[in-house]
């Protein structure tokens, strides 16, 4: 085991995609010359050359077009969106086209694509480059939607959506390409659609995902201290979800949290919560609580953006209120 960043993982899959199989290829804005906006595609030019990584032009819509073009003619494009953000320019080709080629084609075209790039919040970017994309896109039938929080279920999952044969959405945490975790050396996939049990307890069940893993991680640490012990379920794929680790993992705690970046309204949280009332109704001891983001376009003032985003304070909280202890 190699301990590496996140960005390092994401270039370590490309790296051995492309050199595996010479339909991969990458495109996006900066990809090349420039080594991509955050360094994911480092070194990538030299080995592979300017056929396999491609800048393109400030187009969103127009690339994306491009791939879903050639992921009809058999090859198995990657397209980076600098920022999920500036996808939203190209959702026509990932919605319209993308997820439903193989259904509108009477199974004629696969559609081997990825579609990744950063998602979420970072540090003063404001409203409109804070957006958390899971339940957008998880939202349409043809896609799947992953969302690693680590750098070895970065890795395994974007070596799982190339070699996959529908549309992958991939994103990417943007505060989690500096952060640091084993990986090994050996190939290795993350199967699409199987969450990961990443701390057990029996108090409680948190269930999340991307870049609120580490917060639960951390939560799940600090209510260690005070005996108290949670299960932490990281969903990995938002669609199609784990739904047998959720409620497996309420069916022993007997309490859920359920943790997410984006807002509260139609959010992926909704969803889990939908499936744990479904499946373990007569289990629970207390209702389900739900963290999230406040219910507001992203503040760019510092103090204001913390108080906006689900954090750790918050996450213990909803615990205790679960148990009753807060």
């Amino acid at each position: 085991m190699a301990i590496i960043t996140y960005r390092e993982a994401l270039n370590q899959a490309l790296r051995e995609e492309m050199s595996r199989d010479d339909r991969v290829f990458l495109m996006g804005e900066e990809v090349a010359v420039y080594n991509g906006a955050y360094k994911v595609s480092k070194g990538l030019l030299e080995e592979f050359g300017e056929m396999r990584v491609v800048d393109t032009p400030i187009t969103e819509l127009g690339f994306a077009g491009v791939g879903v073009g050639a992921a009809m003619v058999g090859l198995r494009p990657i397209v980076e969106f600098m920022t999920w953000n500036f996808a939203l320019l190209a959702l026509d080709q990932v919605v319209n086209a993308a997820a439903k080629m193989l259904y509108m084609s009477g199974g004629q075209y696969p559609m081997p694509i990825v579609f990744r790039g950063p998602s979420g919040a970072a540090l003063q970017l404001s409203a409109q480059h804070s957006q958390a994309w899971e339940s957008w896109l998880a939202h349409i039938p043809g896609l799947k939607v992953v969302t690693p929080g680590t750098p070895y279920d970065a890795k395994g999952l974007l070596k799982a959506a190339i070699r996959d044969d529908n549309p992958v959405i991939m994103l990417e945490g943007e505060m989690l390409y500096n952060t640091k975790g084993e990986v090994p050396a050996e190939d290795y996939i993350v199967p699409i659609g199987k969450a990961d049990l990443k701390r057990e307890g029996e108090h409680c069940s948190i269930i999340t995902n991307g870049k609120m893993v580490l917060v639960a991680m951390n939560a799940a640490d600090q209510l260690a201290k005070e005996g108290i012990r949670v299960d932490v379920v990281d969903l990995r794929t938002v669609r199609p979800m784990d739904v047998e680790a959720i409620t497996t993992s309420v069916k022993k705690t007997n309490r859920a949290v359920v943790l997410e970046e984006g807002w509260e309204l139609a959010g992926i949280g909704a969803q889990v919560v939908d499936y744990i009332q479904r499946e373990c109704f007569d289990d629970l001891d207390a209702p389900v609580v739900r963290v999230h983001q406040a219910d507001v376009p992203m503040p760019y003032a510092k103090a204001i953006e913390k108080a906006a985003k689900p954090d750790l304070a918050k996450t213990i909280a909803a615990v205790k209120k679960v148990m009753y202890l807060g």
